[in-house]
């Protein structure tokens, strides 16, 4: 009894300090790129082969080959993000032309703390309960002020969006070589904007465009997941993630379609994992994420432009995001019975077409590459610790002002990630 309580006031605290906690990430589209240190240190692949509490975020038919475990953990997130404006207006100021000051700006706000927590018990030999609490983010821009007086003319501009989920999961084994999860996951955002004033005349509801602090919205959805071996050393995972409906962001329905409404895209992983010998795992994953379903992500600027849809109509215009393939292959060998060590890349197309760079100023999310390290060092019988780091080199993307022609928008981003994470098994 007195384990239980100890683990209970540990997964209430670490909640809390979570949900109080502002994420910032922009890997994959705004998904992260892994879930769970060990999972990061093989560029987030996994599905066929979960090893921790952060299962749920993958895969949850993993939690049952996982054990009892607590883990928890942080990283330090780093991106660094700019935009540049170059050429020749062929307009002014009237109405319906929006040219950008010429040069260089850089985001501020470079460096983000990102906690995690994971828990799980067996109930039996075949099954066992668990949560896991991790976030996401990425639409996260911080502009400051310019001479001609901010990057759309009204003073500092940019937006951070916080997305925290809550997944209770309940895995099972099926028999020796395979297993099933399912997780109904809670979710919860939080979003702000600040300098669209200029963009009033555009917006059904101005009122509700821009400065109006930071609102919230909850919502849900669900995880399913299998795991099985498909032959010797061979195992094959797959899981869905369905489309998770929020509240909408009242404060902001003059900018999201829908009157505010954000959802959270579903997404599909498959993956196998390959015991080359005793020590050693190859992995690899691809992942389907479908922003096109979520019109306040994907509907383009034309739905203005061409269509004289407002922002904030149930058809306005969004960032024009496309769906994002991405392949994930990581290595993973052990070098004694405390050392294990792991490598990873990753590929995905970025999702901002060259035509959407104008409201993408504010959520450049063009990473496509990422190239990961990591590392578990065993300490005893039943603890660890994790580490893993990611880089994702410098990306571009660069369109017409649909505002201005004449004028060229560049996005331009790179990133940078360390995490350790320490384990309990219990």
């Amino acid at each position: 009894m007195r384990k239980l309580v100890r683990q209970s006031t540990v997964f209430a605290c670490l909640a809390a300090g979570l949900a109080a906690t502002g994420v910032a990430q922009a890997t994959n589209g705004y998904f992260s790129h892994g879930y769970g240190t060990t999972s990061k240190g093989l560029a987030g692949a996994g599905v066929a082969y979960s090893q921790d509490t952060l299962a749920p975020a993958t895969n949850p038919a993993g939690m049952v080959n996982v054990g009892d475990r607590v883990d928890f953990g942080v990283a330090l997130f780093s991106p660094r993000r700019e935009y540049s404006v170059s050429g020749t207006p062929m307009c002014g100021f009237e109405q319906g032309c929006f040219p950008l000051e010429s040069g260089t700006v850089k985001s501020g706000s470079k460096a983000f703390l990102i906690p995690h927590f994971g828990w799980n018990r067996m109930l039996d030999e075949q099954s066992s309960i668990g949560v896991a609490i991790y976030g996401n983010g990425g639409m996260n821009t911080d502009y400051p002020v310019t001479p001609a007086g901010g990057t759309f003319y009204a003073g500092e501009a940019g937006v951070n969006l916080m997305q925290l989920f809550i997944a209770p999961t309940y895995s099972r084994k099926i028999n020796d070589t395979a297993s099933w999860g399912v997780t109904p996951v809670i979710a919860y955002q939080r979003f702000k904007a600040k300098g669209l004033g200029s963009f009033s005349d555009f917006s059904m509801d101005p009122a509700n465009l821009t400065d109006r602090g930071t609102d919230t919205s909850w919502g849900f959805g669900i995880r399913l997941g299998v795991q099985a071996e498909v032959g010797p050393g061979v195992h094959l995972g797959i899981a869905y993630q369905s489309k998770m409906f929020m509240d909408e962001f009242d404060n902001y329905g003059g900018l999201f379609a829908e009157q505010g409404d954000f959802d959270i895209p579903a997404n599909l992983t498959v993956g196998l994992a390959w015991d080359l010998t005793p020590t050693s795992t190859l992995l690899f994953d691809v992942q389907h994420i479908w922003y096109s379903n979520v019109d306040s992500v994907a509907n383009p600027f034309t739905n203005l432009t061409m269509e004289g849809q407002p922002l904030g109509a149930d058809n306005g215009p969004g960032f024009g995001w496309r769906d994002m393939t991405i392949a994930k292959v990581g290595y993973q060998w052990q070098t004694s019975p405390d050392w294990t060590w792991r490598l990873g890349y990753s590929y995905g197309k970025q999702p901002i077409r060259d035509s959407e760079v104008l409201f993408n100023i504010l959520a450049p999310g063009v990473m496509e590459h990422h190239v990961t390290f990591g590392f578990t060092r065993a300490l005893g019988a039943d603890n660890e610790l994790n580490f893993a780091a990611m880089y994702a080199p410098t990306k571009k993307v660069s369109g017409e002002n649909p505002l201005a022609p004449g004028q060229e928008i560049e996005l331009k981003m790179h990133q940078f990630e360390v995490e350790a994470s320490y384990a309990w098994k219990f």
